[in-house]
Formats: structure tokens, C-alpha cells, sequence
């Protein structure tokens, strides 16, 4: 890890990151005049803030534009297919971004210390990955992938933390608490991994994320340095005047079924 440095107060937090979401929406706009395909991979360890990120990255990006991709464990049919299949499915298309919360990179990690392919399985992954992501490259797909590193230590106390919030307990699955006693064995297949797919084509960018806030502005302020997008000219908005009444009366409210007024409530018990 760097060397520790002054903390960010919580309004410079605040106003850099939307600073960067404002370029953001810049990129998007320019993806979609551009036809440009934009692919972001998100790996690392359980609890090292990739949601956080992509949360904040997404915040105002417009759905239609950038989609998320968080595929759920394949399905029978899905493990008969070639292993790549399914991802290729979710590919953009021209003027889209497409951010995968987790990825093809399963295979490199859970998949192998889980038992849940066989080394066979594994060492074919290897050796089809940078063959794969070259070939997304050269047909003129924009791939970045960032790898979010935390600590032992920091990975822990987030664990803990999530147990005791209600909020927030969800997100603790038997996966994840499975990972605190393989760390070693997690790491030695990341170590891997990377030595296999840390390719100049489609280099790793390693996120570290134990402070989760510095890491969010770090990551996104690297992934706008690295995409050419320039600033779109914008159509004129004009928002029009309302057209004179024609006699159009609204129906009595008592034909309607309208949702209680839960803040009058609050309101009135407050007082």
C-alpha cells in the first residue's frame, strides 16, 4: 500500500466526485455521437468497494446508455456453452457502456479456489482470456479493467460491520465469509490470474481501496484519463408554452384510489 497522506474532508470528497461525474456525462455523450463501445471490468476482493464505485460512476449516467451487467451463477444450459458465451451477450453495442460488476474473471477466482471448474477448465481460461479481450480490442471495443485491492484486515472489519447493519447484512453471503479462510488461496489465484491476462492490449489497473471514498475518485479520475472523449455540442432545449385550455376537466379525486399521505401523518405527530 502508499504511503499514508492527509485525508480528504468530506465537501472536497463531495464536490471532486461530482466534478467527475460531470465529466462522466461528458463521456457518455460522447459514446453515444461517437459509436464508440465502452467496457469496464470491476474485479477484487469481496467487500473492497467495487458496488460503492459503480454506484457512484452510474449515479447519473443515463440507463439507457450505460447498463450495468451482475450475472447471477449460470444456469444448467449456460454450462454447456462455450464459457465466454454468455458475456459476449452482453457486449454494448455502437454508443454504449457497459459496466460489468464482476465478470468473465470469475473463472480466475471464485470458480478455481471453489472447486467450481476443473483445472482443465481453469488452465483453458488462461490461455482463451487475452485471446478473447485482443480480439474485443481489435474489433474496436474500449476495455478498461480495474482490479480493487483491500487488506486482510480492512476486508474483515467491513465483514463485521455488515453483520451487525441491518441495512446492509444482505450483502454478507457464505461466499464471502468462505473467503476470509482461503485469503491465501484467493491470492495466490489473483497472482495468477494476472500473470496470465495483465496484457498490453488490455492492461490491469490495480484500484487500492482500503480508504473506499480516495478509492472511487482514483478509479474514475484514471478511467476518464484514459478514453479520447471530447465535449459534445448539445441540441438547444426550449421547453414549450402550455397550449390555451380546450374545457378538459379531471375526474372527481373520489373515482381514484390515491396513496395515503404518510407525511401529513408524520407531520401532524410531530406537531
Amino acid at each position: 500500500m502508499s504511503k499514508p497522506h492527509k485525508r480528504l474532508g468530506a465537501r472536497e470528497y463531495e464536490a471532486e466526485l461530482f466534478r467527475l461525474q460531470a465529466e462522466l456525462i461528458k463521456v457518455q455523450e460522447w459514446v453515444r455521437a461517437s459509436g464508440t463501445r465502452l467496457v469496464v471490468v470491476f474485479e477484487g476482493r469481496d467487500a473492497a468497494g467495487k458496488g460503492g464505485t459503480i454506484k457512484r460512476v452510474t449515479q447519473y449516467l443515463n440507463p439507457r446508455v450505460a447498463r450495468i451487467a451482475a450475472l447471477p451463477a449460470p444456469s444448467e444450459r449456460e454450462r454447456g456453452q462455450w464459457y465466454f458465451q454468455r458475456y459476449v451477450e452482453q457486449l454494448p453495442s455502437r454508443g454504449e457502456i457497459v459496466i460489468f460488476d464482476r465478470s468473465w474473471y470469475n473463472r480466475a477466482g471464485v470458480e478455481r479456489v471453489m472447486g467450481f471448474c476443473t483445472p482443465e477448465e481453469h488452465r483453458r481460461f488462461l490461455h482463451q482470456c487475452p485471446i478473447f479481450e485482443r480480439m474485443l480490442v481489435e474489433d474496436g471495443i474500449l476495455l478498461r479493467k480495474y482490479w480493487f485491492s483491500v487488506s486482510d484486515e480492512e476486508q474483515h472489519r467491513r465483514f463485521r460491520d455488515r453483520i451487525d447493519d441491518p441495512m446492509r447484512r444482505w450483502k454478507l453471503s457464505t461466499m464471502d465469509l468462505e473467503s476470509i479462510t482461503r485469503w491465501e488461496e484467493y491470492s495466490r489465484a489473483k497472482d495468477d490470474m494476472m500473470v496470465h491476462t495483465d496484457i498490453p492490449e488490455a492492461p490491469w489497473y490495480i484500484v487500492e481501496s482500503d480508504v473506499k471514498k480516495e478509492a472511487r475518485l482514483n478509479m474514475m479520475a484514471h478511467l476518464l484519463s484514459t478514453i479520447p472523449y471530447t465535449e459534445v455540442d448539445q441540441a438547444e432545449i426550449v421547453v414549450p408554452e402550455r397550449p390555451p385550455a380546450t374545457g378538459y376537466q379531471r375526474p372527481p379525486r373520489d373515482q381514484a384510489t390515491y396513496v395515503p399521505d404518510h407525511v401529513a401523518g408524520m407531520v401532524a405527530h410531530r406537531g
